[in-house]
C-alpha cells in the first residue's frame, strides 16, 4: 500500500504546480520575494512603511455552487476569476488596493490540466486587480469528494491610507447613488439558479435568443472586478462616500451596509435596463420581485454614494475603465435601509 493507492497522487500534484507556474508569473509585483513553491508567500512591506497611516484590509470568499456549472460544462478557466473578484472587490469597496492573493482548491482527484486551468483563471483575476498570486494549496480529498469535483476559495490582503478609506460615515441626505453594471449573476444566488433551471449539459448548451448566447455561457460569465474602476475615480480626485458590493443578499442586504444610521437609500428600478438573464430567471422560476432584489445583483455589481457635485466626473472616470454607470437613486434621511421602487 502507498499514498497513490490510497487515492492521493503526489506526482500529479507536482505536475499541477509545473503547469500553473506560467500563469502565476504573470501576476508578479516587485514586492513579491522568492519564487514559487516556498512554504509561505513573502511580500515586501517597504512601500507600505512609507505610507502616512496604512491600514491592512483582508477578504476571503469562494464561488459557492457556481462551480457546479463549471463541472457540467467542463469549463474551468474562468471560475478562478470569480474567486478573486469576490475577495478583491470587497477590499476595493473599502478603499483599499489589493496586494496579494492565495487560493485553495479541494478536489476529489488531482487532474493536473484541470487544476492548471483553474489557477489560470485565478491568475487572470489577479492580473485584472493588480494583486500578486503569492501562493496556494491544492488538496486531494479521495473518499470525501467525487473525483471529478472540486471547491475553490481564496484569501486576499490589501492596504489603504486610513484617511482614504471608504466608510460611509459622511453619507448625507441628497447624496446620489451610482450603480455600476455587473456582467451577469456573478457568484451569488446559484443555489436558487440551479433550482430554476434543469442543470444538465444539454440545457446549459441551449441557445436563448433573449440572451444572445447559451444559458451556460450567460450563467458562467465571470464576476466583474471593480478595482481599476474605483482607482480611476480616486485618481480623478473624487471622494467616494460609500460603496456597496452587491453580492449575496442583493440590494436589500448589501446597500444598507454602507449607510450610517439615519440614512436610507432609495433605488429606482426603472433607472437602468435589467439584463435578460434576470428576467429569464424570474419568469422561469416564478420568483417574486422582492426576492429577486433580495438574492441577485439584478445587473448592478456595485453601488456608490457620491456628493451630487461629483457625479458627472465620477461617471466619466467609470466609463474610462470600460465599466457602465447608471444614476440609480439617492440617499434620504430616514430609518437605515433601502427602498426599491
Amino acid at each position: 500500500m502507498d499514498y497513490k493507492k490510497a487515492g492521493v497522487d503526489i506526482e500529479a500534484g507536482y505536475r499541477s504546480v509545473e503547469l500553473m507556474k506560467e500563469h502565476i508569473k504573470k501576476t508578479m509585483r516587485p514586492e513579491v520575494l522568492g519564487g514559487i513553491g516556498g512554504f509561505a508567500g513573502a511580500f515586501d512591506l517597504k512601500a507600505i512603511k512609507d505610507m502616512e497611516d496604512p491600514v491592512l484590509l483582508s477578504g476571503t470568499d469562494g464561488c459557492g455552487t457556481k462551480v457546479k456549472l463549471a463541472f457540467l460544462m467542463d469549463k474551468h478557466d474562468t471560475i478562478g476569476i470569480d474567486a478573486v473578484a469576490m475577495c478583491v472587490n470587497d477590499i476595493a469597496c473599502s478603499g483599499g488596493e489589493p496586494l496579494f492573493f492565495l487560493d485553495y482548491i479541494a478536489c476529489g482527484k488531482n487532474y493536473p490540466e484541470k487544476i492548471a486551468a483553474i489557477v489560470g483563471g485565478v491568475a487572470e483575476g489577479c492580473r485584472q486587480s493588480g494583486a500578486a498570486l503569492v501562493g496556494g494549496e491544492t488538496a486531494e480529498h479521495p473518499g470525501l469528494m467525487p473525483e471529478d469535483e472540486y471547491d475553490l476559495a481564496g484569501f486576499a490582503v490589501g492596504v489603504a491610507e486610513r484617511k482614504e478609506m471608504i466608510t460611509g460615515e459622511t453619507i448625507a441626505d441628497g447624496d446620489v447613488l451610482v450603480g455600476v453594471a455587473s456582467t451577469g449573476v456573478h457568484s451569488n444566488g446559484f443555489s436558487l439558479v440551479r433550482k430554476v433551471f434543469d442543470m444538465t449539459k444539454e440545457n446549459l448548451d441551449t441557445y436563448y435568443d433573449e440572451l444572445g448566447k447559451t444559458l451556460g455561457e450567460a450563467l458562467l460569465a465571470p464576476t466583474r472586478i471593480y478595482v481599476r474602476m474605483l482607482k480611476s475615480i480616486k485618481d480623478a480626485g473624487i471622494k467616494v462616500k460609500g460603496c456597496s458590493h452587491i453580492t449575496g443578499g442583493g440590494f436589500y442586504e448589501n446597500i444598507p451596509r454602507m449607510l450610517p444610521d439615519g440614512m436610507r437609500a432609495v433605488v429606482k428600478k426603472d433607472s437602468y435596463e435589467i439584463p435578460p438573464i434576470f428576467k429569464l430567471l424570474q419568469t422561469k422560476g416564478a420568483i417574486e420581485e422582492e426576492m429577486m432584489y433580495n438574492t441577485f445583483n439584478m445587473g448592478i455589481g456595485m453601488v456608490l454614494a457620491l456628493d451630487p457635485k461629483d457625479v458627472d466626473r465620477a461617471i466619466e472616470a467609470i466609463k474610462a475603465t470600460g465599466d457602465v454607470p447608471y444614476v440609480i437613486g439617492e440617499v434620504k434621511a430616514g430609518e437605515k435601509g433601502v427602498d426599491v421602487c
